[in-house]
């Protein structure tokens, strides 16, 4: 096993505030030893990972075709985006960091709970208090928008237990590379856009069968976060796709899934006539290609976080594409 350089090596004053951000956003290459118990409890909740599920929220508003810009709307809007990133998000990380500790005490050793900058105890009550706060704020919002079925809670309450199910035993979806990935996938695009799209309109099977379809490209993402903790899930026994088809392989299954599963969305925008909305979802496909035969194919291992970086900017319109779309030609 490679060994992870020390903390404590001399380091310019701009790669020390790199590090230090990298450490509060949740990414790949930070540093260990920060002792502010906020940023600590802020760095659990890896807010560099709230940003797609917000997003997420939006593309339901719009597939709804009811979402107005009227104060009240912004407010709900992003009353909703507050539920899916720093809470359901938060608490979806803080609880899988509190179950795989010991990974990644071999693959991040710098988290917080492995660099032991918090107790367990804490880390368990920040778990219990975002679920709670979640949810109550999940019911607040549909005792907002008059929903007499209360479908955002029961979105939450789907979130949350997917979260559980996902990190912790005996289930541990993510044992399962195609499982834990899927899983992860519809979290981050398939439940977001169920909350924001039914907090405005109703929520109806077509919208939520192509959610799902849409969330076998979330699969290929979600998989690209496994090239990190290789070393870690193999000693571990955690089936995940780089370990199951070694890293060649699960990077092509990878792309493979971004791509074919976003074309078969333009697809079926071109089934329903919304030609203008699939030409310009695959014109953002395109560069993705791009940067995949750039970055990530080339050195999966070396070049995961590069390519997330610049790939999935263009991923993220494309989803507000669909959504666009779905609001114009569906409602």
């Amino acid at each position: 096993m490679t060994e992870m350089p020390d903390s404590t090596t001399s380091s310019t004053p701009a790669e020390s505030t790199t590090a230090a951000a990298r450490q509060l956003l949740g990414m790949k290459g930070a540093k260990s030893g920060e002792t502010n118990l906020w940023k600590i409890r802020l760095q659990l909740m890896k807010p560099i990972t709230w940003i797609p599920l917000m997003w997420g929220v939006v593309c339901g508003a719009a597939s709804s075709g009811q979402f107005t810009w009227s104060v009240e709307d912004v407010l709900k809007a992003a009353t909703c985006m507050l539920l899916s990133g720093p809470l359901m998000a938060g608490y979806t990380q803080t609880l899988n960091d509190y179950y795989d500790r010991e990974i990644d005490a071999i693959n991040e050793p710098y988290r917080p709970i492995p660099a032991g900058a918090i107790s367990l105890n804490q880390v368990r009550a920040q778990i219990i208090l975002l679920l709670v706060a979640g949810l109550a704020l999940a019911l607040l919002l549909d005792l907002w928008a008059n929903h007499p079925t209360f479908p955002v809670t029961k979105i939450a309450l789907l979130g949350g237990f997917l979260a559980y199910i996902y990190s912790a035993p005996p289930l541990k979806l993510k044992k399962n590379g195609w499982l834990g990935n899927y899983a992860l996938g519809a979290s981050y695009i398939a439940l977001p856009w169920w909350a924001g799209h039914a907090l405005f309109g109703e929520l109806t099977p077509t919208i939520v069968i192509l959610t799902l379809i849409y969330s076998l490209a979330g699969l290929g993402i979600a998989i690209v976060n496994d090239f990190k903790s290789v070393e870690g899930d193999r000693q571990l026994g955690l089936a995940s796709l780089p370990v199951m088809f070694g890293v060649t392989t699960a990077a092509w299954i990878c792309v493979l899934m971004i791509d074919i599963f976003q074309l078969g969305i333009a697809g079926y925008l071109m089934a329903i006539h919304a030609n203008l909305y699939a030409v310009l979802l695959i014109l953002l496909i395109i560069p993705q290609i791009v940067f995949q035969d750039m970055y990530f194919l080339r050195d999966p291992l070396k070049n995961d976080v590069k390519y997330q970086a610049s790939a999935q900017p263009f991923l993220v319109l494309g989803m507000l594409v669909v959504g666009l779309a779905l609001g114009h030609t569906l409602v």
